[in-house]
């Protein structure tokens, strides 16, 4: 139990929340078993690009800007509000982004895609924290004012300026990337020796080392410095208080606007910075519509992760890996992915029963089953699955996940100062 001497030390070290999670070394072994399982598929179905040093390399790329989104959101609901415009304030980022960054620079264009994502942020605080307003009700006024507004002024800003048109701004410098020598070009060869699991490590391993820019690095490190700053400081632990029992923080005098307003803003931060990911380093040009429902599949991911930063990371590179099937041999990787999926489903039939419950059980080894002939009895599958792979994995971890998973207790719930007395 929190006690006010908790609230008030600033040398506190908070503990992490307590529950149901998997340790280090069991999640290793998890990781190890996929790894190992992904390996097998890729040596029967011979669909080599399912773990090659480019597949990986292009995941990751996708993943960050989603990660992004949703840290934005782990921020803003761990202090109780719930970000459903975090889409909104990824379009924000994208088109402040583009916009500053063809007249002064990238790194410029990077700082205002940011300001423009708080910008966001802000609103979303004004209106949820000082005038109660539905969270949800907020959250899609955003994204379709953001929408709206950076439609309206993308003719105004870069018509006239060469490549700009109504829907595109002219093209951004790159940020630069970085490869690691020697490394990068030692697990590229490893990785196209096809050997069992060790060369799909060095798949995993060289995207990691290979062309990648300097806001992924940003952003990556962002993952390690929330958890920290969330559960390792007394700033964070009063924020976390104001999500879980904002009238117990009040009354231990914890300002709980201020840190509502800090968390939210900061969301719109994290979610801008997603949004200038996209039209700076993913594409060097604002396009319209190139978010894309990003936004939502953060959302997604920080559900999965349980509103931790490590989980979140592993559901976004895991819809980051879905959507880069897209671009890389999408057909005949989905139609491998198959047989993975129908290996997944009838492993945890085998769980289910060990654990006494049959009727999941049986469920589940159907739809494993089901799948295996849907890959057995097809050579490919059409290209619409294929686009729609990213979102149907989505929905599908979700309702896998839903049973472990527990929110902020005070996430979303209407708050007004003095309400405790």
């Amino acid at each position: 139990m929190t006690t006010v001497t908790d609230l008030n030390q600033p040398t506190l070290q908070p503990a992490a929340p307590t529950g149901r999670r998997l340790s280090l070394p069991v999640l290793l072994l998890i990781i190890a078993g996929g790894l190992a399982l992904t390996s097998i598929v890729r040596i029967i179905t011979g669909a080599d690009g399912i773990t090659n040093v480019s597949q990986m390399s292009t995941a990751l790329q996708l993943a960050v800007p989603i990660g992004l989104a949703g840290l934005g959101g782990l921020w803003a609901e761990r202090a109780g509000v719930v970000n459903i415009g975090l889409e909104g304030m990824m379009i924000l980022g994208t088109w402040f982004g583009a916009w500053a960054g063809f007249q002064w620079g990238p790194w410029t264009g990077v700082l205002v895609g940011i300001i423009g994502g708080c910008l966001g942020g802000l609103l979303h605080a004004f209106v949820t924290v000082t005038f109660n307003v539905n969270h949800i009700v907020s959250g899609v006024a955003i994204n379709i004012l953001a929408l709206g507004a950076t439609r309206y002024l993308a003719p105004l800003a870069f018509e006239g300026h060469a490549g700009g048109s109504a829907k595109q701004s002219p093209a951004v410098e790159s940020l630069g990337n970085f490869t690691v020598p020697g490394l990068s070009d030692g697990l590229r060869e490893l990785n196209d020796k096809g050997w069992f699991l060790i060369s799909d490590i060095a798949g995993l391993l060289g995207g990691l080392v290979t062309n990648v820019s300097w806001l992924t690095l940003i952003a990556v490190a962002l993952i390690p410095a929330t958890w920290w700053i969330l559960w390792r400081t007394a700033f964070g632990l009063r924020l976390r208080s104001c999500g879980e029992n904002p009238v117990a923080a009040e009354s231990l005098g914890v300002n709980v606007y201020k840190y509502k307003y800090i968390a939210v803003v900061i969301s719109g931060g994290l979610a801008g910075l997603g949004g200038v990911f996209l039209s700076i380093v993913a594409n060097p040009f604002y396009l319209e519509g190139q978010v894309s429902g990003r936004g939502f599949i953060g959302l997604a991911a920080m559900i999965f992760g349980n509103w931790m930063p490590g989980g979140l990371a592993l559901g976004a590179g895991l819809f980051g890996y879905t959507d880069s099937l897209n671009l890389r041999g999408g057909s005949a990787n989905v139609h491998a992915l198959l047989l993975l999926g129908a290996l997944l489903l009838i492993i945890g039939a085998i769980w289910l029963v060990v654990r006494k419950k049959y009727v999941p059980a049986v469920v589940t080894l159907v739809s494993g089953a089901l799948v295996f002939a849907w890959y057995a009895t097809t050579d490919e599958v059409p290209n619409q699955v294929v686009s729609a792979t990213p979102y149907v994995i989505t929905l599908v971890v979700l309702a896998l996940s839903a049973q472990r998973l527990r929110m902020p207790r005070a996430n979303g719930m209407p708050y007004r100062k003095g309400q405790g007395k």
